[in-house]
């Protein structure tokens, strides 16, 4: 098995392993919603700290379901990742283009 076989392997075990273990070790069961969000998180550690506090604005758009707001995060993951390998997908096929113009004209000089 090649090098960067193993490494993709191990790398696939981790990212699986950090999705299962919090659920297998039962990580947040004391709590009321168990994967709450971090702004619920912070939210409530606010209100905890000090009652009377007062937000400086309010949302643009506030979702009318916590469904669509999971929804349009999803959206917005989803073209970040198409953003992001689309970027680095350009950037190989350009070192690869660069790479064969350069053999290319390695080959005909020697010729």
């Amino acid at each position: 098995m090649k090098r960067n076989t193993k490494i993709n392997l191990l790398l696939l075990l981790a990212v699986a392993a950090l999705a299962v273990l919090p659920l297998v070790l039962g990580l947040g069961d004391h709590k009321a919603e168990p994967f709450a969000g971090s702004d619920a998180e912070a939210e409530t550690a606010i209100t905890d700290i000090d009652p009377d506090y007062e937000p400086w604005f309010s949302p643009l758009y506030e979702p009318p379901s916590g469904e669509i707001e999971s929804a349009l995060f999803a959206v917005q993951a989803a073209l970040g990742a198409g953003v992001l390998a689309y970027y680095f997908g350009l950037r190989r096929g350009r070192r690869q283009g660069a790479d064969r113009a350069l053999a290319r004209s390695a080959a005909s000089e020697d010729a």
